[in-house]
């Protein structure tokens, strides 16, 4: 079986609109709404788990739109981690499957993105798009940085596909942790202890955030 988390919890302070910028518009339709549709393309008979803050669902459920794919709606959390959590706890704690947690703020994402992760994740229990950095790095403070080697560096993407079980206990450990930040769900698993296995990503799969990630996102969802 295939599942699919994706976290929609943001409220979108730096797209400048002051609806949470997974119901911005994106030729005709809200930018949730395209990143359901690229999981059902990939694969019809994915179940598609959508966390989202609770005073959000209602409003989700007028705009979606009865071409909208299938999915359940689940109240999310106050922190990342939490959410992602919540939509698990939908999911059969020993059921053999494997699962896709991906943002909503990535409708780009294409099919082969999805396949290999789901794929990967099936033979190695973690599948994580990445993509190399391309620019030069430097650490430290302004004025007195010094360089790194910036092919030891990957950006990560998602969605990033783990075995359930893998999964469920990896959750469980991070919940019970205090005061330990979790940025994605392979900062999980990596503090759970298991190995974090990388695939190519895809620069086009971008995050959209500012007021110029949906001018390109618009661009690129209007062709055929």
């Amino acid at each position: 079986m295939k599942y699919a988390i994706i976290v929609a919890g943001g409220v979108g302070s730096r797209s400048g609109d002051s609806l949470p910028k997974q119901f911005h518009p994106i030729c005709g339709h809200p930018m949730l709404w395209w990143t359901l549709k690229a999981f059902y393309e990939e694969d019809a008979a994915t179940k598609i788990i959508v966390v989202m803050h609770p005073d959000y669902i209602d409003y989700w459920q007028k705009i979606c739109g009865d071409d909208c794919p299938e999915h359940t709606v689940v109240a999310g959390g106050k922190t990342r981690t939490m959410s992602v959590a919540a939509g698990l706890a939908l999911i059969p704690f020993k059921e053999v499957a494997v699962v896709a947690v991906h943002d909503a703020a990535r409708p780009l994402v294409s099919q082969r993105v999805i396949r290999e992760g789901y794929e990967m994740a099936k033979e190695w229990y973690v599948g994580i798009p990445a993509i190399p950095v391309t620019e030069s790095l430097r650490k430290g403070p302004a004025h007195n940085s010094s360089a790194v080697d910036r092919s030891e560096f990957h950006i990560v993407q998602t969605p990033q596909v783990f075995d359930n079980l893998l999964l469920h206990m990896a959750y469980e450990e991070a919940l019970k942790s205090e005061g330990h930040i979790f940025t994605d769900d392979a900062s999980v698993v990596d503090y759970f202890g298991h190995p974090i296995r990388l695939y190519q990503g895809d620069p086009a799969n971008i995050k959209v955030t500012y007021p110029d990630d949906f001018i390109i996102a618009e661009y690129r969802l209007s062709k055929p």
